[in-house]
C-alpha cells in the first residue's frame, strides 16, 4: 500500500477542530490602548514658531556654530527679506517659492544646503560639498574660515530667482 508523504512543517501544527456546537464565540482578549504617535504628540503641543525653533537651536549650540548659524540667517535675510522661515527634519529652512537652503550643523561644519544647487550659477566657489550629484549642492562652513558675505547673499538671491521662476511655470 502507498505511503503518502506529507510536509514535516504541517505535521508540527495541530490540527485545528470545528465545533459544531452552538456555544457563544469567546469574546477577542482586549487590547492595550493605542499609543500617540509622535505626530499626533506634536499636534496635541503648543507649536513653537519656526523662528523660535531657530532661536534655540543657535542658542543651544553656544559655540562658534551657534554664532556661523546666526550670522548666515542674518545674510539670508538680507539677501531677501521676503524669506520663510521653517523647521523641517529638525533642521532651520529658509524658502520662498520653495526651498531655498537648509542650515544643518554639526561637529566640525556648519552646512547650507541647497536642494537645487546644481542649477545655480556660483561664479565665487562657494559650493564645497555635496559636489557629485545632479540636483542638490552645499557649502561648508568650518571654524575659523573667512566668509564672503556678498558672495553668499548673491547665491541666495540666485536660488530666489530660480524658485520664483519655477513657480510661475
Amino acid at each position: 500500500m502507498p505511503t503518502s508523504k506529507v510536509h514535516p512543517a504541517r505535521t508540527a501544527l495541530p490540527r485545528a477542530t470545528v465545533s459544531k456546537s452552538k456555544s457563544k464565540p469567546q469574546a477577542a482578549p482586549a487590547k492595550a490602548p493605542a499609543r500617540k504617535s509622535a505626530a499626533a504628540k506634536s499636534r496635541s503641543k503648543p507649536a513653537e514658531s519656526p523662528s523660535a525653533l531657530i532661536d534655540a537651536k543657535i542658542e543651544a549650540l553656544g559655540d562658534w556654530r551657534g554664532e556661523m548659524l546666526s550670522r548666515l540667517r542674518a545674510l539670508i535675510r538680507e539677501a531677501d527679506p521676503d524669506v520663510t522661515e521653517e523647521w523641517k527634519w529638525q533642521v532651520p529652512v529658509w524658502s520662498h517659492d520653495g526651498i531655498l537652503c537648509t542650515g544643518e550643523t554639526y561637529k566640525k561644519v556648519v552646512k547650507m544646503t541647497f536642494p537645487k544647487g546644481a542649477a545655480l550659477a556660483d561664479p565665487s566657489g562657494l559650493f564645497n560639498s555635496s559636489l557629485e550629484g545632479n540636483v542638490r549642492r552645499a557649502v561648508d562652513f568650518r571654524e575659523g574660515e573667512a566668509l564672503d558675505e556678498e558672495a553668499l547673499k548673491a547665491l541666495v538671491r540666485t536660488a530666489v530667482a530660480l524658485n520664483r521662476s519655477s513657480a510661475g511655470s
